[in-house]
């Protein structure tokens, strides 16, 4: 029988706008983008220039420091831009697609009968590699470890999250030969994680060569590093490597077909959507038909991923490398008089501030609103409540403040990363961004350590 883990911290965030579980098949796009934003840590060397033809998988740049690591175009065209920031830092590199799409070919075979180098080997040529990704640091793996275990979180609990039940009825080929190649990488188990709230898909529950663990609680729960944590902890020296399920069926694309096909299931969601739906599209994919004539008038903020650890983009913006969600809610640009104490039934909050309590099964209009300044520390003891984990956040971030690495290391940085502590942001009356202060934490830790 199966082990269930029972989370008793967490919050769930009551948002208007989930996405009905219907399939919308969109055109495709005009333009898809890389963004080595994406990949924390990553300098990028790029391998293309501006008019350049590729197809999919035609590297578009690589990893400088691992120059084995490419990154590939989702789909053939010509490349149109290379955006850049600040210091000439790269943004993204642009392909406009052809109607059709034309493939880079690479070994087709079951990965059953291949070996750890062949797997490895392919998974690199394609550019898919950087699907997986490792704890600690939450960073693309190192090819040359081997992880002591291998995650894959089958439910996410964030905000409006997508229903990867839902998503992958029909992959149950791919997933299982993604499976079977991530088998090849780990000397010890690869370990699905579901949800015990409600009977998962055949496509998970019917998975072999798996240990499966099941998770029942708020949000974090579906977080991969909460179930590592309940699972096999990360300590000093130990690396696991985790990927999501459409990366898996992506995997097993490759193996099975012998091309990138980077097919992926994005579900529009938030309050300003019209017509919230899935749509079968692409990695990299721009959002402009998805959410032409499908939002409200008004200033949007739109989001690849979900409302606390998503990014900001415009309406042409692009799917992020990771993400099954694109997320549309109000800007928070305007101040309300005595907002934080009039009454109110349409305001929401963690605590009993307003009358929403009352209403507990009422989802909210949020906007991106901080309703507040930021200031020192105040020990509320709401970090705790929302972060299932045995450690000490706020002694945490405080030891990363400092920079002091070795109570960081004792203090448990090498298990979590920023979406562990997306919530903490949510909840903070002091309003401290501890996103940012993990990653700085884990970004130290890389320089020093490694």
């Amino acid at each position: 029988m199966s082990k269930v883990v029972k989370l008793r911290n967490g919050l769930n965030i009551r948002i208007r706008g989930k996405a009905e579980k219907i399939f919308v098949k969109s055109d495709l796009a005009e333009k898809y983008a890389l963004q080595p934003t994406n990949f924390p840590g990553l300098t990028p060397k790029l391998t293309v220039k501006v008019d350049d033809v590729v197809k999919a998988g035609t590297p578009l740049f690589y990893d400088k420091y691992r120059p084995e690591v490419l990154f590939t175009s989702p789909v053939s065209g010509k490349v149109s831009a290379i955006n850049r920031g600040e210091r000439r830092r790269i943004l993204e590199v642009v392909v406009d697609a052809d109607r059709e799409i034309q493939y880079e070919t690479f070994r087709q075979a079951d990965p059953s009968g291949l070996s750890r180098e062949e797997v490895i080997e392919n998974l690199l040529k394609s550019g898919l590699w950087p699907y997986i990704r490792q704890r600690p640091y939450a960073i693309i793996a190192n090819p040359a470890d081997t992880p002591k275990a291998i995650f894959i979180s089958c439910f996410d609990t964030s905000p409006l999250a997508p229903d990867y039940d839902f998503i992958v009825k029909e992959e149950a080929e791919s997933f299982q030969k993604g499976i079977d190649a991530l088998s090849k990488l780990t000397s010890g188990k690869v370990h699905l994680g579901l949800n015990a709230d409600y009977p998962p898909s055949n496509v998970f529950n019917q998975a072999k060569g798996v240990e499966v663990t099941f998770f029942k609680g708020k949000h974090p729960a579906g977080n991969v590093g909460v179930q590592i944590h309940h699972i096999d902890p990360v300590n000093k020296g130990d690396v696991v490597w985790y990927l999501y399920p459409q990366d898996v069926i992506t995997i097993g694309r490759l193996f099975s077909k012998g091309v990138v096909d980077m097919s992926r299931i994005v579900a529009l969601t938030g309050s300003e959507v019209k017509n919230t739906r899935y749509y079968k599209t692409m990695t990299g994919a721009s959002i402009k038909d998805m959410v032409k004539d499908n939002v409200e008038e008004g200033e949007l903020r739109y989001i690849s991923g979900n409302v606390l650890t998503g990014s900001k983009i415009y309406n042409e913006g692009y799917v992020g490398f990771y993400d099954s969600q694109i997320t549309v809610i109000p800007e928070g640009n305007f101040c309300e008089f005595l907002g934080w104490s009039m009454p109110g039934f349409n305001k929401y909050s963690v605590s009993r501030t307003f009358l929403a309590w009352l209403m507990p099964g009422k989802e909210f209009r949020i906007n991106t609103n901080l309703k507040g300044g930021n200031r020192a520390f105040v020990l509320t003891g709401q970090y705790e409540q929302v972060i299932p984990m045995d450690i000490l956040p706020v002694q945490l971030l405080k030891a990363i403040i400092v920079e002091d690495i070795d109570l960081m290391e004792n203090l448990g940085i090498y298990e979590v990363a920023e979406e562990d502590f997306a919530l903490c942001d949510f909840v903070c009356v002091s309003k401290i961004e501890t996103q940012t202060i993990i990653r700085k934490g884990i970004d130290l830790m890389i320089r020093e350590t490694t």
